[in-house]
């Protein structure tokens, strides 16, 4: 029923006459003829809660109907089963199911010329011939109405981004437990890999898992270098779990211990994010975590004099602070409405990640070289003020040397 309350909702909100027309990713190739494992497209799975390639969905007022692929016998045996037109109806809810080959010729027949048709291209030559079929419609975009319902998460989503959170946290624990010195990037990350599978979870995004001199490479992707003792490694990974996602970035000592330049500038990001996550509530400027967060870290670094009074931030600090987190880990909706700053609202969920990045630079102080430092945490607006889904992870200097600590 979840997928069908999204589709009355979304039709309640656009045109009467409107026809909405979607479909799902191809599937692409790796190399030679060996596929990336599949994944449907975000909107689509949302309307339609249907994970196999190859699909359009026709929704309006008048009709559900679905093109996918029939059922193949031989290539079911290579490639696993399919749903097929028999069944799909039943299963999907739909008026009627068609083979993904008659599209051309059955299209038009749910369409008229006095409908309103919502449809979006994704880069592909799949969408760009579906866009070929109805370039004699008005078309209308879908991502207004659409991404502005998946922006607002119900109890469903809510939850399982809980359980996607609760499995990204043990895993960060156990990487602060395993690290040691000398072992490689792609060993710790080995950690994350083995506990996602084992909870029936993917990686949300590309892990970062950046040692010393990375950790000031923001989208540091390589994950191929020895960890060394003294150094920081910071983590950037999460799960997704039944198509939502987690994102937590961590930053610990390899060896267990912070130096004191690292206290310092740890605890200033600290800082910066636990103000920033306690101005999240209904009503508040959604800029506003950002403007603390950066307050408070030129501040710190003034204060260090690794920064003079009013000197950019950006030499240290050049990201945002949040972005939006769902079905997609940069996940959709609006940050401004009518050129402003939009505000919180129940049901949202924002990522909170402020960091500080500091390269070699004969201007800077040696004993400051090298550090990158982030902290991450997914905040869930509520009525009254905001849930942090991974509170439960250890981030206070004392929490980490503890836990690292431990046997």
């Amino acid at each position: 029923m979840i997928h069908q309350n999204r589709r009355k909702e979304l039709l309640s909100q656009i045109d009467d006459n409107a026809v909405v027309v979607i479909s799902t990713n191809p599937e692409q190739f790796r190399n030679g003829d060996v596929t990336f494992p599949f994944r449907p497209h975000s909107d689509f799975f949302y309307l339609t809660g249907f994970q196999e390639p190859q699909a359009v969905a026709v929704i309006s007022r008048n009709t559900y109907t679905m093109f996918l692929r029939d059922k193949d016998p031989d290539r079911e045996i290579w490639d696993g089963e399919r749903l097929g037109l028999t069944d799909a109806p039943e299963i999907l809810k739909l008026e009627k199911a068609l083979n993904i080959n008659l599209l051309e010729d059955h299209l038009a027949q749910l369409i008229t010329a006095e409908n309103v048709v919502y449809f979006d291209e994704k880069p592909c030559d799949f969408d760009r011939m579906l866009s070929n079929l109805l370039s004699s419609y008005t078309i209308k975009s879908l991502q207004d109405p659409l991404h502005e319902m998946r922006l607002i998460k119900d109890e469903f989503e809510m939850s399982t981004m809980q359980k996607a959170a609760n499995i990204s946290m043990v895993a960060h624990v156990l990487a602060m437990k395993y690290v040691f010195p000398n072992m490689f990037e792609y060993e710790l990350q080995s950690v994350f890999d083995a506990h996602f599978v084992k909870n029936n979870a993917v990686h949300a995004y590309t892990p970062i898992v950046a040692g010393g001199k990375n950790a000031c490479v923001l989208h540091y992707i390589e994950n191929n270098q020895p960890l060394k003792s003294g150094d920081l490694v910071l983590i950037d990974a999460g799960c997704e779990l039944d198509y939502y996602a987690s994102d937590i970035t961590r930053t610990f000592p390899v060896n267990g211990q912070f130096s004191e330049p690292q206290k310092q500038i740890y605890q200033i990001v600290l800082d910066a994010q636990l103000a920033a996550i306690n101005s999240i509530k209904p009503g508040a400027d959604v800029h506003m975590p950002h403007k603390i967060a950066c307050d408070i870290i030129q501040q710190g670094l003034e204060n260090l004099g690794l920064l003079a009074p009013g000197e950019p931030l950006s030499k240290f600090y050049m990201h945002g602070t949040g972005h939006w987190l769902g079905m997609d880990v940069h996940d959709v909706g609006k940050y401004q409405i009518n050129k402003q700053h939009r505000v919180f609202e129940k049901g949202m969920v924002i990522t909170v990640e402020p960091g500080i990045y500091i390269r070699k630079d004969d201007k800077i102080n040696p004993i400051y070289h090298d550090i990158g430092i982030r902290i991450e945490d997914d905040v869930l607006v509520t009525n009254t003020g905001n849930t942090v889904l991974t509170e439960q992870l250890a981030k206070t200097i004392d929490e980490i040397e503890t836990l690292m600590s431990e046997d």
